[in-house]
């Protein structure tokens, strides 16, 4: 093989070929250290160690975010329905609710369907504390299934809204957060005041609230502070008197049997009813939400990332460290009748089996990590932030396949520079730099 030949730097693809059991051999040599044949070198597990930490950082990170989501859409569906059909109009009051209902529930898609009630309401326990809350007027027949998954979420009492004391206008659950807050438990006697419904008293010429008693029969707890700390439940019928809709109601909630289909259903409902009616769905309401948490995964997964880049720099380091110290070695090879695309597949081999070590023990190590931090709770967060109270970690399968492919195919990339580098050694180079 002549020297002019010898000095001619690969074919880029030519380097990609099966390798052959000689290349293995010398490639797993390269990585040993020189002291102990049976031990990697400390340059190969620094390599190693960084690709390995990236891929834990992104697969954490990524199932963090991932958690986040699916945890609020959970909670935020808890108390929520899929879809409201609702009508145009100030007075948010759907009339004709019944023809309506029976038009939805006959909609591909639809799984349940009910009435409901939606309206604020001032609340005491008899004490001079008061606040606002949201009040939800609930009706139990919604067809095969609930519309929501708010009777799963009872902590004590039921939905039958049975009272056990006299002189009380009917039950009412209220949320964990807003109980414990009042100081009230199950028998306890609450007061509401609506914020629609005040009569002018004749002889003052004013405006007088008739005052709403209420017996506590149960207490919910979805685990989302907003719904805990805020929402009152009691029957539809008594939440219509109570706001002054009479037979009206506020509007149909629906229960879709996928919660991502809710927009195109809601069209669909909204082409068959026609006029004034709409449809609002989940995700429209909590656009913006969803939208900032999509905007996070994609900001962190993206910062996280360079850590795998920085990775990339230690093997090509690492690599252009074992050339500069083979290059005798590479020489002798080289004059005995290997070829260039052979030595570039020798160090192409170890940037592999460094990038492919690192992503499974990183993959491991980030799957553990996710597992513990998700099912022990013990990374705590403020629920008035983010409307839940500790870390969920989700990992999907898509988000592990693009950090696996990202990895290896990066650390692939790294080791082309000092590959082709070694490629083009010479015998003649050889024993010059000797």
């Amino acid at each position: 093989m002549g020297e002019g030949a010898g000095a001619e730097r690969p074919d880029f693809w030519s380097i990609f070929r099966m390798p052959s059991p000689l290349e293995w051999r010398l490639a797993r040599r390269y990585l040993r250290s020189r002291r102990t044949s049976s031990a990697a070198s400390l340059n190969t597990v620094i390599s190693t160690g960084g690709v390995a930490v990236g891929v834990m950082a992104l697969i954490v990170v990524l199932g963090v975010m991932n958690g986040l989501r699916n945890d609020l859409r959970e909670r935020i569906l808890v108390a929520n329905p899929h879809l409201r059909v609702l009508t145009f109009g100030a007075g948010l009051r759907m009339d004709d609710w019944r023809n309506a209902l029976k038009i939805i529930r006959r909609q591909p898609g639809v799984v349940a369907a009910a009435p409901e009630v939606i309206s604020q309401a001032g609340i005491t326990a008899g004490q001079d504390y008061g606040e606002g809350v949201n009040l939800v007027g609930f009706d139990p027949d919604t067809g095969a299934h609930s519309v929501t998954s708010l009777p799963q979420s009872i902590q004590q009492g039921d939905l039958s809204f049975r009272t056990t004391k006299p002189n009380v206008d009917g039950g009412i659950l209220l949320g964990a957060r807003l109980a414990n807050r009042l100081s009230v438990y199950p028998g306890d006697v609450v007061t509401l005041v609506p914020v629609t419904q005040a009569k002018v008293n004749p002889a003052l010429g004013v405006a007088v609230p008739r005052f709403w008693r209420f017996e506590v029969t149960g207490l919910f707890d979805t685990g989302m502070f907003q719904y805990d700390n805020q929402f009152v439940v009691v029957k539809r019928e008594l939440a219509q008197k109570f706001t002054g809709l009479g037979d009206a109601v506020s509007g149909i909630a629906v229960r879709v049997n996928d919660p991502d289909l809710a927009p195109q259903i809601g069209e669909e409902i909204e082409h068959q009813l026609g006029y004034p009616y709409r449809s609002l769905d989940w995700q429209t309401q909590n656009a913006s939400l969803f939208s900032a948490l999509q905007l996070e995964k994609l900001a962190m997964g993206l910062i996280i990332f360079f850590i795998m880049v920085v990775a990339a720099f230690n093997i090509v380091g690492t690599l252009t460290m074992v050339v500069a110290d083979k290059t005798r070695e590479i020489g002798i090879l080289r004059a005995m009748g290997l070829t260039s695309p052979a030595v570039a597949r020798v160090f192409l081999l170890q940037g592999a089996v460094i990038g492919g070590v690192g992503t499974a023990v990183g993959l491991a190590t980030g799957l553990a990590v996710s597992y513990v931090v998700d099912k022990s709770g013990w990374i705590r967060i403020n629920p008035a932030v983010y409307f839940i109270d500790h870390l969920p970690v989700h990992i999907e399968a898509q988000d592990v396949m693009v950090v696996v492919v990202a990895s290896l195919a990066i650390a692939v990339l790294a080791t082309i520079y000092p590959s082709r580098a070694a490629a083009g050694l010479t015998p003649v180079d050889a024993i010059r730099h000797e």
